[in-house]
């Protein structure tokens, strides 16, 4: 198959893009140089072709009519099992719409993904299926995983179980719904900048965000390489660590994955005996802008309540806490521009598995569906364009050094204490908004959630959102982090936690 060609003027906004200037002659003349090098492009479409392409099995699935999807949650349901007898078996999960699965539409939230067919399954639901979990369907996310509520979704808002006329947080908006309401019982998010604990908060369940790299990114929609985390959304933390430990360790394919990691059942760290571990209340995670009193003084409270199980609790301060949500942004608007946008998902540059058809169909869709993205995506589009283009990515290579020292200052603050405790989102679930996800006016609606969970994602510590309890009948969140690849000592602690808070509640409309 021959690759398209560039056409004159093609060659004209190339040249004017490096500034480069042709007369007529010249033009000719680099058009020829161009479609010689472009021969090397036919060899590789015709060998992928020929050895790479996937061919895509064929699955049922179905759009579900609103009247069985009252939470707007689902994007298509499913049910797709290998057969397999393992420690899921007999387990339904949702897959976030962000996750290829084989055969199976994906929308990613965004009219600029609608229609996607993938070929492969992410190594994630490669695993889910090899454990013997019955996929049951994908859940709605918000438009390209941008948003911390649950109104930016092409396909329209997710609505929160405990209160239908609020968010379920975003971005793993149909996630959280999903697991709170019981209509599965666990489910796969993606997290950024908080997108699997800020729906996990709000929606009353357990969101952990693992260890940078430990759970492979290979077949999710990237928005970052450095921020990019998938992980378990459940009503249980036993039943996080389950999920843990089938999900976690390399596939070879992933460059964002240290290769010597070594396998962990995560679910013997649950021994209940926490007795000694010393458990740090961060000060600079409380009285955040926008702070609810009752929340931060729900979430001391709570935090306190591990002296009844032999923990020391003490307060500690990381002043670098409140700068890195800035440090975070710059690295997720001029990153997310660069790779996701201009970058068609992948970007260029690093070893690993691409999904060519997936960046061929989104170059395509994002150039004629552009103005019907979010007001999340437009922003950070026009700012990461102006971060790139006319401050040369400076801004980007500041924050990257800056990193080290904002990640120096959690690892000193674990090094006084195992873990530490601050609310996950400092609030609880807003009303949905009236209006468009193209509305300018509600993008701090969808974008104000992230103040306490986005420092992890750059720093890579692992982090858990377990229900705190309730303020005016809504769940609140409390987040555990950890040293960076010390995930079972969160989820010990979280489990203790659960065990002594005497269970988690289930939302009220959530199935026996």
């Amino acid at each position: 198959m021959t690759v398209s060609r560039p056409s004159a003027t093609d060659i004209d906004a190339a040249a004017k893009h490096f500034g480069f200037h042709f007369d007529a002659h010249a033009r000719a003349m680099w058009v020829a140089a161009v479609e010689f090098s472009m021969r090397s492009y036919d060899a590789v479409d015709e060998l992928y072709n020929k050895f790479a392409r996937p061919q895509a099995p064929e699955r049922a699935y179905r759009f579900p009519e609103p009247g069985d999807n009252p939470l707007g949650a689902w994007y298509v349901t499913a049910e797709i099992a290998s057969g397999a007898e393992g420690r899921l078996s007999g387990r339904t999960v949702a897959i976030k719409d962000n996750i290829v699965v084989a055969g199976i539409p994906m929308m990613n939230g965004s009219r600029a993904v609608e229609g996607f067919i993938p070929s492969r399954d992410a190594t994630v639901v490669e695993r889910l299926l090899a454990a013997g979990a019955t996929i049951a369907g994908k859940s709605v996310c918000e438009d390209l995983c941008c948003s911390g509520s649950s109104f930016t979704s092409a396909s329209g808002p997710v609505r929160n179980p405990w209160d239908t006329t609020r968010e379920t947080g975003g971005s793993s908006s149909g996630s959280g719904a999903l697991v709170a309401a019981g209509e599965v019982d666990l489910a796969l998010g993606g997290d950024q900048g908080g997108s699997i604990r800020i729906p996990a908060s709000v929606c009353g369940i357990v969101g952990h965000k693992p260890t940078y790299g430990l759970v492979p990114y290979t077949g999710a929609f990237p928005i970052e390489r450095t921020l990019d985390h998938v992980g378990p959304m459940t009503r249980t933390v036993a039943d996080a660590a389950l999920m843990l430990t089938v999900l976690a360790g390399p596939d070879g394919l992933d460059p964002r994955q240290p290769r010597d990691m070594r396998s962990v059942d995560y679910r013997t760290a649950l021994t209940g005996d926490v007795a000694g571990l010393r458990v740090g209340v961060l000060t600079e995670g409380f009285g955040q802008p926008g702070s609810l009193p009752d929340v931060d003084d729900l979430v001391r409270s709570a935090a306190q309540r591990f002296t009844e199980i032999g923990c020391t609790v003490g307060e500690i301060s990381v002043p670098w806490h409140r700068s890195a949500l800035h440090v975070f942004a710059v690295i997720m608007t001029d990153g997310a521009t660069y790779q996701m946008l201009d970058g068609n998902g992948y970007g260029l540059g690093v070893d690993g598995l691409y999904d060519p058809e997936l960046m061929a169909h989104f170059a395509r869709q994002r150039a004629v569906k552009a103005d019907q993205f979010a007001s999340t995506i437009k922003a950070t589009a026009l700012c990461g364009h102006y971060g790139l283009n006319t401050l040369g990515g400076v801004s980007y290579a500041k924050a990257r050094n800056l990193l080290p020292h904002v990640r120096a200052a959690y690892d000193a603050a674990l090094a006084h204490y195992d873990v530490l405790v601050m609310p996950t989102v400092p609030s609880t679930a807003d009303t949905l908004p009236a209006g468009s996800p193209q509305d300018l006016a509600l993008l701090e609606r969808a974008l104000g959630k992230a103040l306490n969970t986005s420092p992890m994602d750059i720093t890579g510590h692992p982090a858990i959102s377990v229900p705190a309890g309730l303020v005016d009948g809504l769940p609140v969140g409390m987040m555990i982090v950890g040293k960076r690849f010390d995930d079972a000592t969160v989820l010990k602690v979280a489990d203790a936690f659960e065990t002594v808070s005497g269970g988690f509640p289930a939302a009220p409309s959530a199935k026996a």
